[in-house]
């Protein structure tokens, strides 16, 4: 009788933090429940997309090869930067959206720095690839 309990008790735990998405893979499905209506750059939106699901490939086809990264105002490696934050990072809310759609603004989490308010600004050349991120800490 004990062990059937035991069991029982077990099945309801994993069930109960798999639903909550703490066991098994995590699939960032912030950007399901979020309304993305206001990012009116379809390339924004896409890359932002990617970048919610954790698709390094689907996010770096959206930029150059030479794309350039500023975070905080200091260059970085975009694709050292990019390779370990995909899936390690990820937006939980957008709560604003400027620049017809290439400044987003929102709070995000992080495995390694926690929570806090972001900003992504993205710049498209005439070929409609991204060529320069910026990203950094808001005050909103």
């Amino acid at each position: 009788m004990k062990k059937t309990t035991y069991l029982i008790s077990l099945l309801m735990f994993i069930s109960f933090f798999n639903t909550c998405g703490q066991i098994g893979n995590h699939e960032h499905k912030e950007v399901e429940s979020m309304n993305l209506n206001s990012i009116k750059n379809n390339i924004v939106k896409q890359a932002f997309e990617a970048w919610q699901q954790g698709d390094s490939k689907l996010w770096f086809s959206f930029f150059t090869n030479d794309a350039q990264l500023y975070d905080d105002g200091k260059l970085r490696d975009f694709n050292n930067f990019s390779t370990n934050a995909i899936g390690e990072e990820w937006f939980t809310s957008l709560d604003k959206v400027e620049n017809e759609g290439l400044s987003i603004y929102g709070k995000i989490h992080t495995k390694k720095w926690g929570d806090f308010k972001t900003y992504f600004k993205f710049y498209i050349n005439d070929k409609e690839k991204i060529y320069r991120l910026e990203i950094g800490q808001a005050d909103y």
